[in-house]
């Protein structure tokens, strides 16, 4: 598969461009609203083609798929635009600046006939798989996930990630996946309540936390911001037993990760081989456009995600329990 890259932004470069070489694809082109800029990260990645606009890349007819790391609020109009030219689309997380949006690129992509899949890389890797498995089958009664994803950010104050226009704040930007692994284990909320403060004036989240809660009374506590330590991990209780993840979203690809667990008072503790979480991303996306099967962060997941961002937001702004439409 050969893929298109619409912006030269960090996670493309940092991640995505090492793990498409590392991979059997390939990127054939890059583009940038500056053409210097596409030029010169083209030349360093070994990229055959560069634009100096994300219109031009998609008129680029040897491409098959593209992937999209623009700013959240650009996400679905881009992903719909490569719909529209007939490529299959890999965009990053979150789909959409909120659900509304997010279920009619959903709608437009099945319209076009391509295939649509959400960039949350930690959804395949070995330890993820593992531990979905390890509370499908022995963890009994799983009724609390806790889930966390903090870092510093930076003090630049045009960091995208402040921006209200671009749909920035820390629940978009780290948040989702904190809601996403409570998704994973607990399925889908029906309630959600969140207390945020913004730190920087920016008029986005730096700091939120939050409950969502399910009908059959289990529950989990997200939490995301922009002004501690990185924090990332998540916890899964059960009847009889926990399971806890350190690094669990952007784990390292180059040292070994762990599980730990203890299950019938039985403790242990797993260890996994380094890899690289996106280059499997990448492979699971081709593997899913060849057989025509749907990815497991699809369309669909992305909108149910979307949903329960969208309460936790409008609950920290009416400071009061909503519904998770």
């Amino acid at each position: 598969m050969e893929f298109g890259v619409l912006s030269t932004a960090g996670i493309a470069r940092k991640a995505f461009l090492p793990a498409a070489a590392a991979s059997d694809h390939a990127v054939g082109a890059i583009a940038s609203r500056d053409a210097e800029r596409a030029r010169s990260v083209a030349g360093e990645y070994s990229i055959p083609r560069h634009y100096g606009s994300y219109g031009e890349l998609l008129e680029d007819d040897d491409l098959d798929a593209v992937y999209v790391p623009l700013p959240n609020a650009l996400h679905a109009e881009w992903t719909r635009k490569a719909a529209d030219a007939g490529h299959d689309v890999l965009c990053e997380k979150p789909l959409a600046a909120d659900a509304e949006e997010a279920r009619a690129t959903v709608e437009h992509c099945r319209e076009r006939g391509v295939t649509l899949m959400e960039g949350f890389m930690y959804r395949y890797h070995p330890r993820t798989e593992r531990a979905v498995a390890l509370a499908r089958e022995e963890l009994e009664g799983v009724h609390s996930v806790s889930a966390t994803f903090k870092f510093p950010l930076g003090d630049d104050p045009a960091d995208v990630r402040l921006s209200p226009e671009l749909a920035g704040g820390s629940l978009m930007d780290v948040g989702c996946y904190a809601v996403s692994a409570a998704r994973l284990f607990l399925g889908e909320p029906e309630r959600a309540f969140a207390t945020t403060h913004d730190s920087r004036g920016a008029g986005v989240d730096t700091d939120l936390a939050g409950v969502l809660e399910l009908g059959d009374g289990a529950s989990a506590r997200v939490a995301s911001g922009f002004d501690s330590r990185l924090i990332q991990r998540y916890r899964v209780e059960g009847e009889n037993g926990w399971i806890e993840v350190e690094d669990a979203f952007d784990a390292p690809t180059d040292e070994p990760t762990e599980l730990a667990y203890r299950i019938d008072g039985r403790k242990g503790t797993e260890t996994f081989d380094p890899v690289d979480q996106f280059r499997l991303e990448v492979e699971h996306f081709a593997s899913a456009v060849e057989s025509g099967e749907s990815p497991q962060t699809d369309g669909e997941g992305a909108v149910a995600n979307m949903e329960a961002i969208d309460a936790l937001a409008e609950s920290a702004r009416r400071d009061e329990v909503v519904d998770v439409e």
